[in-house]
């Protein structure tokens, strides 16, 4: 099965990739190509041993004044902010003010199940706390300051949805206690305690808690594409706080990731709690594969900004990139600037001028499959952009090519709809399948 199709490709891997020349005019080629079709807008710094051997901006930081995105520019990275979080939670530790086992019932009395979960659980969100981001009203408010006993009353609102410790399950609540807890605790809020503990000993001049973006101060606004690109609203940082508050440049985010990997924050021995893995988390940090190489690090997402932060410790290797508006899966783009660096091949795309609505897309959603294919193909919709996810793996955004055909470029897949037929040929490396719509998701 991990020789078919779909995203398998990329994570996987029977041969060990070895770090070459950077094909740096070729990486400059793909980035212009997406910046030419649409696809993305964003930045990228690929870093080794602490010297930046790749960086590049494509975009714009602000539409309605026309100016062009930078590498020092500064963008939201939203839950990779989870990671600064937990380097401060490991710091009260080692300075004795915390312990991992501590249960939160102190800090927090009114919460369902306190008394029964710990830091260690908020950490590696294995507390069952509601994730006060996944409230159905979310939307309606999210762009409003809120005090923090406004936020604590919605966080109580939830009820519990399993009980401490016996799942993991990721919520943003778990990061905005801890955020409380740490300013508690220091007597100090968490954009001082960022800048005390993390970007001054790091020399990190771009990196910060942020307020409204400005881009007199070098930040980016972000955008969704809806036939042109039109500027997103933005969440008050007074509701994400150390679940996704942080402001930074991709440079200060290998930086920060380079340094905490040093030892330079925190101890190897904290560090090494942080990446002990149950159910897939970690202490504010995941694994990330690549092909047969293991990265730690961590994703983010808010309003439309997209950001990865990772380090290869093998390899000494960190790549951080903060996209602020995308019509394709950002990962894409990650995917190829490490594919560059470990001697892969890539292709530079080449998008047509095909224009498609979001109710066109509706004719091909659905899930597809067939007796001679051994993945469950779901395909369904964000915005302009058609997704395709076969089971059990990640999903990936599709570009289309125009008279029922989308293609992903970055696994040389591609997928020919017949919506009359209720069915979809797949195509890639010589093979051929045809797959049934089973049932429709819209």
């Amino acid at each position: 099965m991990k020789n078919l199709v779909i995203i398998m490709l990329l994570f996987f891997g029977a041969q060990e990739l070895v770090g070459q020349q950077l094909d740096k005019k070729k990486l400059d080629q793909y980035f212009e190509a997406l910046e030419a079709g649409n696809k993305l807008m964003g930045s990228v710094t690929l870093s080794q041993e602490g010297k930046v051997i790749y960086q590049k901006s494509i975009g714009y930081a602000d539409l309605d004044q026309e100016i062009k995105a930078k590498p020092e520019f500064k963008y939201r990275v939203g839950s990779i902010s989870k990671m600064f979080t937990a380097v401060l939670v490991m710091k009260a530790i080692e300075e004795g003010r915390l312990s991992l086992e501590q249960t939160i019932e102190t800090f927090f009395p009114e919460l369902e199940n306190a008394s029964n979960i710990s830091i260690s659980q908020l950490m590696s969100h294995r507390s069952g706390i509601f994730s006060v981001t996944s409230r159905p009203d979310y939307l309606s408010w999210n762009e409003h300051p809120k005090s923090r006993d406004g936020l604590y009353k919605l966080i109580l609102d939830g009820t519990a949805v399993f009980d401490p410790d016996t799942k993991a399950e990721y919520s943003n609540s778990n990061y905005i206690l801890l955020t409380w807890i740490l300013e508690d605790t220091f007597k100090q809020d968490i954009s001082s305690l960022v800048e005390q503990y993390i970007s001054k000993p790091l020399h990190l001049r771009n990196t910060y808690i942020g307020k409204e973006a400005s881009v007199e101060n070098g930040e980016v606004y972000s955008y969704k594409f809806l036939g042109e690109w039109q500027k997103a609203g933005e969440t008050h940082m007074s509701i994400p706080l150390g679940a996704g508050a942080i402001v930074a440049s991709t440079e200060d985010l290998t930086k920060f990731i380079e340094g905490l990997f040093a030892g330079d924050l925190i101890s190897i021995e904290s560090l090494e709690l942080m990446k002990e893995m149950q159910d897939n988390f970690g202490r504010g940090m995941f694994k990330i594969p690549y092909h047969d190489k293991v990265s730690f690090g961590h994703t983010g997402g808010i309003d439309e900004f997209k950001s990865m932060l990772s380090y290869f410790p093998d390899d000494r290797l960190s790549i951080a990139i903060s996209v602020n508006g995308s019509t394709i899966d950002p990962n894409q783009a990650a995917l190829t600037v490490l594919d560059a660096y470990f001697g892969k091949d890539f292709e530079v795309p080449s998008f047509k001028d095909t224009n498609i609505s979001s109710e066109e897309l509706d004719q091909y959603l659905g899930l597809y499959s067939s007796p001679s294919f051994p993945l469950q193909i779901t395909i369904t919709k964000d915005s302009l952009v058609l997704n395709a996810q076969a089971t059990g793996q990640p999903a990936f955004s599709l570009t289309y090519e125009g008279d029922h055909v989308f293609t992903f470029y970055q696994a040389r897949l591609t997928l020919v709809f017949d919506p009359d037929q209720d069915q979809m040929t797949l195509k890639q490396g010589g093979g051929e399948f045809v797959l049934k719509r089973n049932a429709v998701e819209k």
